[in-house]
């Protein structure tokens, strides 16, 4: 029956964390920026695995109280000796040039190129990340033993980049649910060679949308893929008359290095979401924690400006600025991993299975608990694995299920999953013990333990 549709969704697909790392590893050489062709070109490619709508918002356009800038595409830049000798060159790493740099070209002794030059404060081999996206500004990022190397001569000077009028780019991709109502799911793509911020949300949300096609959710999902800051808020300038079907959102980043789960409250700490993550990862199998809202982060503060108050939250491993490879050229492949790419899909998938799951039931025999044993229902707890959690279940859902009260508040007041509460509903649907308000069919709750 339907309750078991989302079951399924619970484990990703055979391989998908392999899948999720190679596509890392394919858009890692690709220079990113808040515009330019290399957003482009990441969108492409994730084009491949689901069919996005690419949208172009012209340099100009104002978006509250932003304008979007002008187009940054750059080809070539380094800086050379003398001897015509490479020592900061970009074809090595899109990290070695402040982001959004000016054209330059020109020859500096080290006195004058110095305060040009960034690096990293506490790792000597590491190439730090740096821009200068609304104020226009050059510079070169390098290690602290790079820059040791640089003698007291004149240095030649290039960095062939573009600032133009052009575009914003931003992706789009929509799972068709039964209903008006929408789930969103935002991923930033402005950042160059970083690989958990935030290629891992690139990729798990990619293979979040992938895995979702042909369900038939009663959901809308809908999947933005966008530069930061800027690009959330031109989406939320270009769909405002929208924005009331949103009922959960989630911002999805940094979720493939070795740590445990971080989730960061809406705005309001009450929202639904909030619920359903906390659940999802309290009956997890890795360490997590929750941190409360605020107005600094990734792009849940703009969903939860003022005039908008989006119930969207934010999932991490890692959080931001919490790693000691956050913005530095160690946030490269090797921080990463197929394993915890899976377990953090896993982990998407089963928020999803909760949010399709979750309802308001009616016990049909209210008055004293209805006989079991006739039913067969103590036959099939005792055909279960966790006999006591699905017997101790049944008897929440049956006391609790008065129309005021979803499966997931029965299954935190009882310290039970979501699952096994959703499983005891389902038998007890089939027995004819539980109803709708309005005839509608048990939803879709996953079966199996969590």
């Amino acid at each position: 029956m339907e309750s078991a549709k989302f079951a399924g969704l619970r484990q990703p697909p055979p391989d998908s964390g392999t899948s999720m790392y190679e596509l890392v590893e394919r858009l890692y050489p690709l220079c990113r920026s808040i515009t330019g062709d290399g957003v482009r070109q990441t969108l492409q490619i994730v084009s491949q695995s689901i069919p996005l709508e690419i949208h172009e918002v012209p340099t100009g356009t104002p978006v509250y109280d932003w304008t979007i800038p002008r187009e940054w595409n750059i080809r070539d830049a380094y800086i050379a000796d003398s001897t015509g000798r490479r020592l900061v060159d970009f074809g090595r790493s899109s990290l070695h040039v402040v982001s959004y740099s000016v054209p330059v070209r020109a020859r500096l002794s080290l006195q004058d190129l110095r305060p040009r030059l960034h690096v990293h404060p506490q790792h000597a081999d590491w190439v730090p990340y740096r821009t200068s996206y609304y104020n226009e500004s050059w510079g070169f990022c390098l290690s602290q033993n790079q820059l040791a190397e640089l003698r007291d001569e004149e240095y030649e000077v290039v960095i062939d980049a573009s600032l133009e009028p052009g575009s914003l780019t931003y992706g789009e991709f929509v799972v068709p649910g039964a209903g008006p109502k929408e789930v969103l799911f935002f991923t930033h793509i402005c950042h160059p060679a970083l690989c958990n911020d935030n290629l891992s949300g690139i990729a798990v949300l990619s293979h979040l949308a992938k895995c979702l096609v042909g369900t038939a959710p009663r959901y809308t999902y809908r999947f933005v893929f966008a530069p930061g800051t800027i690009g959330s808020i031109a989406w939320l300038a270009r769909n405002e008359g929208r924005l009331d079907r949103i009922e959960h959102g989630l911002v999805v980043a940094l979720v493939g290095d070795r740590g445990g789960f971080t989730y960061k409250r809406t705005r309001s700490g009450e929202a639904r979401i909030d619920k359903v993550v906390e659940h999802v990862l309290r009956h997890g199998r890795e360490s997590w924690e929750v941190q409360a809202f605020s107005p600094y982060g990734y792009d849940e503060r703009q969903f939860g400006s003022p005039g908008l108050r989006l119930p969207v939250g934010r999932l991490t491993r890692t959080p931001n600025g919490a790693y000691p490879e956050y913005h530095s050229s160690a946030d490269d492949l090797a921080l990463v991993t197929a394993e915890k790419l899976d377990a953090s899909l896993a982990t998407c998938l089963a928020i999803v299975s909760v949010l399709e799951g979750d309802q308001c039931l009616v016990n049909t025999s209210p008055n004293g608990e209805p006989q079991l044993g006739r039913r067969g229902l103590y036959r099939k707890v005792g055909g279960h694995h966790a006999s006591d959690n699905r017997e101790m279940a049944l008897l929440w859902v049956l006391n609790q299920a008065d129309g005021s009260r979803t499966l997931l508040d029965i299954a935190d007041r009882a310290g039970l999953s979501f699952w096994d509460v959703a499983a005891a509903a389902s038998d007890l649907w089939e027995c004819g013990l539980l109803k709708t308000h309005d005839g509608e069919r048990l939803r879709a709750a996953a079966r199996g333990g969590a």
